[in-house]
């Protein structure tokens, strides 16, 4: 098994899996509610925490993030959550917009190697991380958020509140496959 995706109930959950299929990246799709055990025993190279309507039904992301050793990734609430445990903030954005938007690159990281400065992304700005969690970079922000995306310092973990596996972040295909590269140089 390559990447396990944390289906948190978000309506794009699907086609981060079929994203990944596409790209020729073995993968498989679970409930959040799957136990540790259950998921330790698919051996996954790397962990995609999914979005979702709301932070108060993350099944068992927590304790994902807690004690999976292995690279994660999570998008939109999977950014919040993985701030959330790391003793971030998270709360409703003041201007609400869905839409594609420019981020900046402010740190080019394995996440976004080759990519540029700047990237057009397809971005859900109901709820976002205002407050960077402990032992935590910025990698990019926008006019819209601080934190588009970041990375624990130590740690194989990165939150992005954008949405590559949408045709609206044209380069989202990138961004999978640098995910990819970093879960097989880890396991390395």
């Amino acid at each position: 098994m390559s990447i396990v995706i944390i289906n948190n109930f978000g309506q794009y959950n699907h086609r981060i899996s079929r994203t990944l299929t596409y790209l020729g990246i073995e993968n498989k799709l679970i409930s959040n509610t799957t136990s540790i055990d259950e998921i330790k025993d698919l051996n996954p190279e790397g962990i995609i925490l999914g979005g979702g309507p709301s932070i108060e039904n993350i099944g068992n992301c927590k304790e994902i993030i807690q004690q999976m050793d292995v690279p994660i990734l999570g998008i939109c609430l999977g950014h919040q959550i993985i701030a959330e445990v790391f003793n971030g903030e998270t709360k409703s954005a003041e201007i609400e917009s869905y839409a594609q938007i420019e981020i900046n690159i402010i740190e080019e990281s394995e996440l976004f190697k080759d990519m540029g400065d700047s990237v057009k992304v397809w971005a859900s700005h109901k709820d976002e991380v205002v407050k960077l969690p402990e032992n935590f970079k910025i990698l990019a922000n926008s006019d819209k958020c601080s934190i588009e995306a970041m990375k624990h310092n130590e740690k194989p973990i990165y939150g992005i509140q954008f949405h590559p596996e949408v045709q609206h972040t044209p380069r989202g295909g990138e961004i999978f496959e640098n995910f990819y590269r970093i879960c097989k140089e880890y396991k390395n």
